[in-house]
This record gives C-alpha cells, sequence and structure tokens, in this order.
C-alpha cells in the first residue's frame, strides 16, 4: 500500500523541515483564504464617494490574497505535506476577524480590512522569523507575502489617511 499523504519520494527533503515549514505556511494559508473571503464580502458592500476605485482596489486585495494563499499551499504540498484550506478548517483556524455584513461606508469597510490585513501580517512574520534557520526557500515565500501584504495595506489605508 502507498502512502498518499507524503507525494515527495522519500529522503529528498527532511520530515522535520517539511513539518516545520507546513506549522508556519499552513496558517498562511488559512488567514489568506480568510482574507480573500471577506475581502470579496467587502467588494459587494462597500459604499461611498469613492466606491469605485475602493470596490476595484478591493478585488485586488482578493486576488493577491488568493495568490499568496497558493503560494503557501504549494510550498508546503513541494515538500510532500497536504494542506487543509476547506472552508469549514479556514473558518475554524483563522486568526483573521470577520467583515460586518451587509453595506458599509468605505472608512469602515477599509478599517476591517486593513485589521485584517495586520492580524494576518502577525502570522507572516512569525513565520519569517521561524523559517530563517529551518528552509531558506519557504522564508521567501513569507518574505513575499508580507511584502505585498504591507503594499495592499498602504494602498487601502491610503483612502482614509487624513
Amino acid at each position: 500500500m502507498t502512502d498518499i499523504t507524503r507525494t515527495v519520494p522519500q529522503g529528498s527533503v527532511d520530515p522535520d523541515v517539511a513539518a516545520g515549514v507546513a506549522q508556519f505556511l499552513s496558517q498562511i494559508v488559512t488567514d489568506m483564504t480568510a482574507l480573500s473571503v471577506n475581502g470579496k464580502q467587502a467588494h459587494w458592500h462597500v459604499r461611498g464617494i469613492a466606491f469605485v476605485a475602493v470596490h476595484e482596489l478591493i478585488d485586488v486585495v482578493v486576488d493577491h490574497a488568493r495568490e499568496w494563499a497558493d503560494l503557501a499551499a504549494e510550498r508546503v504540498v513541494a515538500l510532500g505535506l497536504p494542506v487543509d484550506g476547506r472552508i469549514e478548517t479556514v473558518a475554524a483556524k483563522t486568526v483573521i476577524p470577520p467583515t460586518s455584513p451587509g453595506f458599509n461606508q468605505i472608512d469602515v469597510t477599509v478599517a476591517e480590512l486593513v485589521a485584517q490585513i495586520d492580524a494576518s501580517l502577525v502570522a507572516v512574520r512569525e513565520a519569517i522569523d521561524e523559517l530563517g534557520e529551518l528552509d531558506a526557500s519557504s522564508q521567501d515565500v513569507a518574505i513575499e507575502i508580507s511584502r505585498g501584504l504591507e503594499k495592499d495595506r498602504w494602498f487601502l489605508a491610503a483612502h482614509v489617511a487624513g
């Protein structure tokens, strides 16, 4: 019988390294998936004077979150371990605060999305710190995600900055 949970040939990756990487990148997969779902909810319900700009920017944030979830998940899978991005797992394990239901003005929407990005950056920064000693390639994944999240945060916050 074949072990289907491990797809990388034995000996090519240290199992302890793979497990360590999965520990940190799996949380990023969870949080980026939650950010993409919450972002889409916000995208549909944002209201206000700069509606078009914010509405379109939120779609960019959602697309980035999906790309980063995929990037982190594929790194874990490349090391031979599975990830769990099912909606029930994401809902149970994310640290991302929920988006308000219904319609919201731009300032509320942006504040919520910035708070969600801030919450997700905690796990991303932890991954950067911890993966440096464990696996440089996986640390690069976390660094790329951090850089992108910080830029998306800046673009969103600029819409309500005084």
